[in-house]
């Protein structure tokens, strides 16, 4: 009975929908996250031909026919890409892009690495780096015994090492942005890889135009509305539900034949 297979395929899209709804709930509070939405799409349907009879066809072609769906199936899962809300914190290397753009990272073995998670730091040396020691791109070495750093909003790193002493350009921190950025591929830890789908990057000082601008002792939080996130939850519960309810039916009716 196609009715078994129909909603046993729904009840598998329902609950990978489940699991990118619960993704997104434990990811609410993760800096830069970008809330992920579930596609669907129908399978291929089958065809049925009448037989031929010479009493009732009246020709070869039928304006109706007879076709019969055959399931779902999770199509993609999308990334959306809108910006969350600005949280002020203490921390004066904290950094958030107000507008298009991502920070780049180095990764060990090489490669550059994009984030929105502006959660940065100073390591032993005093280079600017993530919460996992990743440098940032280009290089920003903070001396040893400044006392005052400053990020304006074109990523110009200033510093005074002295009191009432005039600031010192130690660098420019640079963003990157793409023609496709729903394209780039998830590493986890925040990170995004570019990919053919999303082009190469496209690297310029923060505000200029087509590049957001940097807003020191801010964090981008994600952008997941809870509310939604809930709603969409019981949405594919219900669904969950009446498919496994479609599977009952279909058992009972093939009960007799038994």
């Amino acid at each position: 009975m196609k009715a078994l297979r129909i909603a046993a395929s729904g009840m598998m899209a329902q609950q990978r929908n489940t699991e990118v709804v619960a993704n997104n709930l434990a990811n609410m509070n993760t800096s830069g996250y970008q809330r992920r939405r579930t596609e669907f799409s129908d399978l291929i349907y089958d065809k049925a031909e009448r037989k031929p009879s010479r009493s009732s066809r009246a020709s070869k072609l039928f304006p109706g026919g007879i076709k019969s769906g055959q399931g779902v199936r999770m199509s993609s899962v999308y990334r959306v890409s809108e910006q969350g809300s600005l949280k002020a914190t203490s921390n004066s290397f904290d950094l958030a892009i107000q507008g298009e753009g991502y920070f780049q990272v180095l990764l060990p073995n090489g490669d550059t690495a994009f984030t929105r998670d502006g959660a940065f730091q100073l390591n032993a040396t005093g280079q600017l780096v993530t919460h996992d020691g990743f440098a940032i791109q280009p290089g920003i070495i903070v001396p040893q015994g400044a006392i005052d750093v400053t990020i304006n909003a074109s990523g110009e790193v200033l510093v005074s090492e002295e009191v009432g002493g005039e600031p010192t350009n130690i660098g420019t921190i640079q963003i990157a942005t793409f023609a496709n950025q729903g394209g780039l591929e998830a590493l986890g830890d925040n990170l995004f890889r570019g990919t053919q789908a999303s082009g190469p990057a496209t690297i310029d000082s923060p505000s200029r135009v087509g590049y957001g601008s940097l807003m020191q002792g801010y964090l981008e939080s994600s952008n997941v509305d809870p509310i939604s996130e809930i709603a969409a939850l019981i949405s594919a519960q219900r669904a969950y539900e009446m498919n496994s309810k479609v599977v009952q039916a279909a058992d009972q009716m093939m009960g007799p034949a038994r």
